[in-house]
């Protein structure tokens, strides 16, 4: 594996899992965190998969201004979700889709070929490649 030359590191700090809270070390994230209704949780907060949906969104945005060229990225939007499942009893898992909007591209088929370049560069997708599935997709 090729060795990684640190740029940034960001740091924050959970107690109490899923029914707890987390603190970034700048305190720009300080905030507690609950189970989504949905699995059982008390809900009201934010949970892991809201803020890895975010974290995602936001950096496959930054992906594709870099391979974007001379395509406007104005208007356009990158929504991720994050799906919490389990394969059987005890073994959870994710799963991702990207909906990509790009208004300006040229055509769909141009804006589907900014995703899936978007997609090779972008950190959260080489991290996940291989682990979990994700699908990314150009919408209109």
């Amino acid at each position: 594996m090729e060795k990684l030359i640190v740029d940034y590191t960001a740091v924050a700090v959970n107690t109490g899992g899923r029914k707890g809270h987390v603190r970034t070390d700048d305190g720009m994230l300080d905030f507690d965190v609950s189970m989504p209704k949905e699995i059982g949780g008390d809900g009201g907060k934010t949970n892991p998969e809201q803020l890895f949906a975010a974290g995602y969104a936001a950096c496959f945005g930054g992906a594709l201004a870099a391979v974007a060229g001379k395509t406007s990225l104005r208007d356009s939007e990158i929504k991720a979700k994050v799906h919490l499942g389990h394969y059987g009893p005890d073994s959870f898992g994710l799963a991702v889709d990207i909906e990509v909007k790009i208004p300006h591209a040229e055509s769909l088929e141009h804006a589907q070929q900014l995703v899936e370049a978007a997609h090779q560069v972008c950190p959260y997708s080489k991290a996940t490649r291989g682990n979990i599935e994700v699908n990314v997709k150009a919408v209109g």
